[in-house]
């Protein structure tokens, strides 16, 4: 068990205050790099510093010692003994990278092992590999291959309406009949990608191939530490499993190649499961049929494809782990919407019934739902304790701690316990600087402040581990209504989308609308465990049963619903009535309806039907219900927790507007607040109304709250604080300024040469280099490419030449040159050769620092000459000193320092690319004593400190952007404003012109066309209005 400390009768008010290691976070560690033990040294003892509770170590890429080897796992055994050390987790990582499954390559360097598809070709494929092979990437594509055997071949008809009249699965020999269209079915096995280390990936749908995946990676760490498996090795992580993706035609008539998840012996377990052949009937899974568009052979295709995945992949691990009492944490992949899943997965939840912790995967600060929702309901049905979430990817560098906690908020109402942070790098070297930021660790400039967002959501934890949930509504899950309409776009689109916005407004709706509900999965009711009483599924017994315009359900289903109406259960048909059973006309659903609640589908008939059934409302000062709060109620012995937070993005990140809000819930009860920031605890004055308890909240934009409800009656009165006479303190416009770190220029752009050849034109550092490596025929950096392990040592076979041009206004004595390489690089600096060996890092300790002469006003040129091999990175490098920089479109000019800052943009006051921490002193003049309040209400920052006088220090980070000193006296005193920095300006994606990309996965930094740019493309950094003061005399 991970959180031994719920079976306490109460939660302590120490464990509150400073929560354990098991209710913190646990990030990706990234090993990117040849990891050394001076590194682990250094990096657990940062995590304890950040507030962490351990990590994962996860192999991401540049990971250069051999996945699984003695070297590797001997670092890992390392790790765990330092964490051990430290009193915190360890959890391992199942892949070399992901998806999990191919074993690094190890697994499916046996073609055994490899990913297989079925190809639907309108023609005959001739041998060989086909010239559209597939494009690599990080996901199970179909790479084609020249392995592949014919399976059946076809004769199809389809009318003008793109419907399909007939169809024939001829015999060997048998001729295609007149004017049908020639389809030919293929089994082929997975091309190499690169991404899978010059391999491909598993076959997801094969137990045999995912035992030979436990051997690689399971067994090795079972014998290496499985004496502390479900100890401080909780878990071991699984990242986005799945199978090759289906594809479906565009328009019905289209004679092009489509691709659905296959494998040898599907036919048998096929016939096996239905009592009839899947290839007769294949073409019913790419077209409609014109009588009758719903077909049986579609919906079992899926559904066996579904259950093939789940069998052999997450049951066959989770059966693994339990037998060596670790748990088996992760997620899946594609789980948002009925498409995605569908076509990667089948179905997303059915695979969580054999995860210890299910968990999530939530990129890009998104707002997925949907998929909370599903492996919360699972979490729920199964009795599972906690949920995990990789959480903080592809935000960049440039995401503030308001993003981070109302990203933690929403996903901890929806019930996630184990923060994944993505990314905790180890190196930034090469590639490994653009492996989707943020970078969540020593890199970042504010981590050692960290700790105030880890302990808040460990003190949460603390709350929400316990008891158990209250969720009174169940919905049957629309998945399998939405196979019978995986056809042609043209045929099928418009009842898709339909399905997709139902499917996404419902959950708005009942989350939004404070009612909470889980999803229940048809396929694991059918293995739940029914109760006695109501509507059961596993652990949970819900009240009512929504139905939301379901086409099919299961025989199970309509029977588990009959008895529960049978019985007195609300059951509440939304939209459509089933007209099918298992994708068979059957009027059987039709019937219970009749006996039945049946509602349009539509928001506030749903709303007023499910009133009864309400454990919280929340109303604006207006009476009109939120719309934008989620809720986690729990109960824990005879009392009730509950977690409020905000669910959506706010509209106004700088908003200071607030709300006041009255909260009611049924019963009567004494109220709690658990302020999870500060670690505090007081009872707040309630009153009572028709037996329910109501109480009165101020919220802001990124408030959220924890309340323990306990039996009995509120004795407290609400007061009302005096306060005395305000008066404005006058504030500078402009404030000395001191840097924490030297200012950078970075030199991405240089005139280049490979080996004794021409210099060639200034181009950009990244293009330039996969220019070299395209005339060398090395493999191009880009989203996807193989791990340096797999090459082993290289003899360097070249030399690249740089030449950067540096300008400036002044003569500067002291300045220094941050590169990576910087064993290897011959440096020359105006013609002379650096011989002074590199000392101390900027930014990350693989970027070295080099002591130059000083910098003349005018010209100065950089040489630098790289050995090069397939492996090299060649990067950017960074000027630093005491300088100014002043940028014209692609060019930049060293200035005079920066002593001075006005309220603004620092990238127009000489600070461009500066992404260190940076200190505002401003004197102030008091003119009473009292208290004063401090507001910096528009900042692009991860934090500001306001510090008064050198000692008293507040965080500023959310609304209302206040910062108060009690006890203060007239005089003269000194305002310190700390502007903590991030690292967008100096390695993000400085030449990416759209306005409309949002993902920063490497291939960011190497946009082409109209998304890109060499005029340099900065973003807004600072305190951009003027903050201001007030002085309250003490009354």
């Amino acid at each position: 068990m991970l959180y031994q400390k719920k079976l306490e009768e109460t939660l302590s008010e120490e464990l509150f205050k400073n929560p354990s290691g098991e209710y913190r976070g646990a990030p990706f560690w990234a090993w990117n790099c040849k990891v050394t033990k001076e590194q682990i040294d250094d990096q657990t003892e940062i995590f304890l510093r950040m507030g962490m509770g351990g990590a994962h170590i996860h192999c991401r890429t540049g990971m250069n010692i051999p996945y699984m080897s003695e070297e590797f796992l001997d670092q890992v055994s390392y790790a765990h003994e330092k964490f051990r050390e430290k009193g915190m987790l360890t959890w391992l990582y199942d892949e070399d990278r992901w998806p999990s499954g191919y074993g690094g390559g190890f697994v499916t360097k046996d073609p055994e092992f490899r990913m297989r598809f079925l190809v639907f070709s309108p023609e005959e494929i001739p041998e060989g590999v086909p010239e559209d092979r597939g494009r690599d990437v990080s996901a199970a594509v179909i790479i084609r291959s020249a392995s592949r055997k014919l399976l059946k071949r076809y004769g199809v008809l389809l009318n003008a309406d793109g419907t399909m009249e007939d169809y024939r699965a001829l015999e060997d020999g048998e001729e295609i009949p007149e004017g049908y269209d020639p389809w030919y079915a293929y089994l082929e096995i997975s091309g190499d990608n690169v991404w899978f280390n010059n391999q491909a990936y598993v076959n997801t749908l094969d137990e045999k191939a995912i035992a030979r995946f436990l051997e690689v990676t399971h067994e090795k760490y079972g014998e290496k530490m499985g004496e502390y498996f479900g100890k401080d090795i909780p878990a071991i992580f699984t990242d986005e499993p799945q199978f090759a993706h289906k594809t479906r035609l565009g328009r019905a008539h289209d004679r092009k190649a489509q691709f659905i998840p296959y494998t040898d012996d599907f036919e048998e377990t096929y016939e096996s499961a239905y009592g009839e052949e899947f290839l007769k009937y294949l073409p019913e899974v790419f077209w409609e049929r014109t009588e009758e568009p719903v077909s049986e052979t579609r919906y079992r295709y899926h559904d066996h494809i579904a259950e093939r995945f789940a069998r052999a992949y997450a049951d066959q691990t989770g059966s693994w782990c339990t037998g060596h009492g670790i748990a088996l944490t992760g997620h899946m992949m594609e789980e948002p919407t009925l498409k995605s899943q569908t076509a990667a997965l089948g179905e997303a939840m059915r695979s969580y019934r054999s995860f210890h912790i299910p968990g999530i995967d939530i990129l890009c600060d998104s707002r997925e739902l949907t998929t909370a929702k599903q492996a919360q309901s699972a979490v729920h049905q199964y009795g599972r304790e906690g949920m995990v979430s990789e959480i903080y990817g592809v935000t960049n560098w440039d995401f503030d701690f308001r993003g981070h906690k109302l990203a933690g908020d929403w996903q901890a109402a929806l019930g996630v316990t184990v923060r994944v942070h993505h990314l905790t790098w180890v190196s930034m070297e090469g590639e490994a600087k653009r492996d989707y930021p943020a970078c969540i660790g020593y890199q970042s400039p504010w981590f050692e402040e960290y700790k105030l967002i880890e302990d808040y959501f460990a003190r949460v934890n603390t709350a929400l581990v316990r008891g158990k949930p209250v969720v009174r509504i169940g919905v049957i899950h629309p998945v399998e209504s939405y196979w019978l309409k995986w056809g042609s776009e043209e045929t099928t689109y418009a009842d898709r989308e339909a399905m997709e916005e139902k499917f996404d407004s419902l959950i708005k709706w009942l989350l939004y609308g404070l009612q909470d509900f889980d999803y229940i999965a048809e396929s694991l009711l059918e293995e739940l465990p029914e109760g006695e009483k109501g509507f059961t599924a596993g652990k949970m017994r819900y009240d009512v049963i929504l139905v939301p315009d379901c086409l099919t359900l299961r025989e199970n289903t309509v029977m588990r619903l009959e008895a529960f109406v049978k019985e007195g259960g609300n059951v509440i048909f939304m939209g459509g009535v089933p007209e099918y059973v298992a994708a068979r006309k059957n009027d059987r659903a039709a019937k219970l309806a009749g006996h039945c609640m049946k509602i349009p589908f539509e928001k506030r008939e749903l709303m007023r039907r499910l009133e009864p059934y309400r454990m919280l409302d929340i109303r604006n000062q207006a009476g009109i219900p939120t719309d934008h709060f989620l809720y986690q109620m729990r109960e824990d012995g005879e009392n009730r927790w509950i977690f409020l937070a905000h669910g959506r993005k706010p509209e106004k990140p700088d908003s200071m507007e607030k709300e006041k809000l009255t909260i009611t819930v049924p019963g009567i009860w004494r109220a709690d607040l658990y302020d999870a920031l500060s670690g505090n605890v007081e009872e707040i004055p309630v009153f009572y109304k028709e037996n329910r308890t109501v109480w009165e909240i101020t919220s802001y934009a990124c408030d959220s709250f924890l309340y323990c409800l306990k039996p009995g009656r509120c004795t407290l009165h609400k007061t009302v604080k005096a306060t005395g006479r305000q008066q404005a303190v006058k504030l500078p416009e402009s404030a000395r300024v001191t840097l924490e770190e030297d200012n950078v220029l970075p030199l991405d752009m240089a005139e280049f040469r490979l080996d004794d050849g021409e210099w060639r034109e200034k181009e950009e550092i990244l293009r330039l280099d996969n220019q070299i490596r395209e005339e060398l025929g090395y493999p191009r950096r880009a989203d996807a490419y193989a791990q340096p392990w797999i090459y082993g040592k290289q003899e360097y076979e070249h030399r690249v030449s740089l030449r950067f041009h540096i300008n400036s206004e002044i003569d500067i004595t002291d300045v220094r040159l941050a590169l990576e390489n910087a064993d290897i690089t011959e440096v020359f600096w105006n013609n002379r050769k650096i011989e002074d060996p590199a000392e101390g890092y900027y930014v990350d300790k693989q970027i070295r620092t080099l002591k130059l002469d000083g910098v003349k006003a005018g010209g100065n040129i950089l040489e630098v000459h790289i050995p090069y091999h397939a492996n090299v990175n060649v990067e950017a490098m960074y000027l630093l000193g005491d300088f100014g920089v002043k940028v014209r479109g692609c060019t930049a000019v060293l200035t005079e320092p920066v002593r001075e800052l006005a309220f603004g943009d620092i990238c127009t006051q000489g600070l461009p690319f500066y992404g260190g921490n940076l200190t505002l002193h401003m004197p102030v003049e008091i003119r009473q004593d009292g208290m004063l309040s401090v507001w910096v209400t528009k900042f692009r920052s991860p934090l500001i400190e306001v510090t008064l006088n050198g000692t008293e220090k507040r965080k500023i980070f959310k609304s209302p952007c206040q910062a108060e000193f009690e006890g203060v006296k007239k005089g003269s005193c000194e305002l310190a404003l700390k502007v903590f920095g991030n690292r967008k300006n100096t390695f993000g994606q400085l030449h990416n012109c759209s306005d409309t990309q949002t993902w920063c996965g490497p291939d960011a930094w190497r946009t082409t066309g109209e998304n890109w740019a060499y005029e340099y493309q900065l973003t807004q950094t600072g305190i951009l209005v003027s903050p201001y003061a007030v002085l309250t005399e003490e009354p």
